[in-house]
């Protein structure tokens, strides 16, 4: 199949593009290019076919031609969708709206939407894909409007796919340490403690980067009557873990015995997560779990000797990456190059 993949130089991006050519289709990536200064190890790796857009400014021509779209590009985590609500809005609901808009003009026949388990918000019951959303942040709020307006866009010659992904754990060459287990991990490593911003007590489910690729894949063969407009939970219901679990498995892969409770930092994002649904629709099943992640990063962070700054540098953590672009000058107040 001929791919766009929308994100593609991002965290998940540069893993689900090799893993898209490694199944044997063709990619194209598009991506604004943030990120782009952090490689974490190993070779780096460039689409031989790649256009540099911002999803505000895609255009029917862009997308044309492609047998499906993979949407992973929108301003990535909770923290750096707070910072501006405003503009998450303008960029990961209007520019996915545009972007979904351009497709339909094209004719794209599949679209596989990156949405979130965060739009589950906090809940003491277990969820799937029938409860009712609760969206905490900005982030959340504009996947839940994403989402119903590409369920309405549903046709006979217009397949969309939206799979709410887990919290993803797991080395990529673009990391992010400011995810959950990653960003742990990455303080074992650094500094022989394990710090928790929160009490450890709230509910998270989790995935493995190489996981979400793999669902990614099923979703592209998979038969229209059985994927369109479904909304499906990507994860392990076994990988519903409370954040002071995931802090004694990172402990326990690095050996350090000092694990810190912020006991005043109660985070209101909780919830647990059933995925039922993927397993029977598509026949997907997790193949990793969080210890098997942390062992990989662990064995990574040897390979390179990975060093105290290179943890903390704005290349990996998305809201410091954008402020140091903006504070440079080379990008605006609305998030475009100069």
């Amino acid at each position: 199949m001929n791919i766009l993949l929308t994100g593609s130089g991002g965290y998940i991006g540069t893993q689900m593009a090799q893993a898209l050519i490694a199944a044997g289709h063709k990619v194209t990536g598009l991506d604004t290019e943030y990120y782009n200064e952090g490689w974490l190890y190993g070779k780096p790796f460039k689409l031989k076919s790649f256009i540099k857009k911002d999803i505000r400014q895609v255009t029917v021509s862009d997308v044309s031609g492609f047998d499906a779209v993979i949407h992973l590009a929108e301003l990535s985590n909770d923290p750096l969708g707070q910072n501006n609500p405003e503009l998450t809005y303008e960029i990961n609901h209007k520019g996915t709206v545009n972007l979904i808009d351009q497709c339909i003009k094209a004719a794209v026949p599949r679209f596989i939407y990156s949405s979130s388990c965060s739009v589950y918000g906090a809940s003491d019951n277990v969820s799937d894909e029938t409860s009712s959303t609760n969206p905490l942040t900005a982030y959340a709020k504009s996947k839940v409007l994403n989402e119903r307006y590409l369920i309405t866009r549903a046709s006979d010659i217009f397949t969309p796919i939206i799979f709410r992904n887990a919290t993803v754990y797991g080395p990529s060459p673009r990391i992010r340490f400011d995810l959950a287990v990653n960003n742990l991990a990455g303080l074992a490593w650094t500094t022989k403690e394990v710090k928790m911003d929160s009490d450890g007590t709230p509910w998270r489910p989790f995935v493995h980067i190489l996981d979400v690729c793999q669902a990614f894949l099923l979703a592209l063969t998979a038969p229209k009557e059985k994927v369109s407009g479904q909304i499906m939970n990507v994860g392990d219901t076994r990988s519903n873990y409370q954040i002071k679990e995931i802090a004694e498995i990172i402990g326990k892969v690095f050996d350090v015995s000092k694990i810190t409770l912020n006991k005043q930092g109660a985070d209101k994002r909780n919830y647990r997560v059933n995925f039922d649904k993927i397993a029977r629709v598509l026949g997907f099943r997790a193949l990793r779990n969080v210890e098997t992640g942390v062992r990989e990063l662990k064995e990574v962070f040897k390979s390179i000797e990975m060093s105290k700054k290179t943890f903390l540098s704005e290349q990996y953590t998305r809201l410091k990456m954008i402020d140091h672009l903006k504070s440079t000058g080379l990008l605006n107040e609305n998030l475009l190059w100069v």
